[in-house]
């Protein structure tokens, strides 16, 4: 399994990660604000389907000894509130919500979990993207905060945010294709 994500349709990009069980743990993660806020962002969720999915997200918050944001970043460093849905609630194995509706944004997440072991496999596919500059931009995003999560699950301490994601967009830039590829 790549650690990087891949495009599996020209709107979507698609991420996978093992992480440390059981699935309950993983699935708070996702559901819950205050663990959800040390990888992602906080923000209530309405557990039902058509809920009100929050995220209030504070990346600088997330690691110590961290980079300051790219240029484009620096609007949102500190504080960036965004809104959506739930589309899909089935616990502890599958959440999906829009993404950035507020804004009109159409995009859409979906979280699977399944058991491995004693491990969890989570699979993110972000679909509805409505151009390559956000899936780029996703992709590194959804790839860094995994690997803060992964990090917190196994007791370790994360490499710094922005520091991980401007590398990280680097990288997506020459993996997700242009128009002419």
């Amino acid at each position: 399994m790549s650690e990087f994500g891949s495009l599996i349709a020209r709107d979507t990009v698609r991420i996978e990660r093992t992480l440390p069980g059981p699935i309950e743990r993983v699935w708070e993660d996702l559901t819950k604000s205050d663990k959800r806020a040390t990888w992602l962002a906080a923000g209530e969720m309405e557990p039902r389907l058509g809920g009100k999915a929050e995220h209030i997200f504070r990346n600088n918050s997330h690691t110590a000894k961290d980079d300051p944001p790219p240029a484009k970043y620096a609007s949102t460093e500190d504080y960036y509130r965004m809104e959506g849905r739930i589309t899909v609630f089935e616990p502890p194995h599958r959440l999906g919500y829009t993404w950035g509706e507020e804004r009109g944004d159409d995009s859409e997440v979906l979280f699977e979990l399944a058991p491995s072991g004693g491990n969890v496999r989570l699979v993110v596919t972000h679909s509805r993207l409505a151009t390559r500059d956000d899936m780029v931009s996703v992709g590194a995003g959804w790839h860094a905060h995994l690997d803060i999560l992964a990090a917190r699950l196994a007791g370790r301490e994360p490499e710094g945010f922005w520091r991980s994601h401007t590398r990280l967009e680097a990288e997506y830039e020459t993996r997700i294709p242009t128009e002419e590829n």
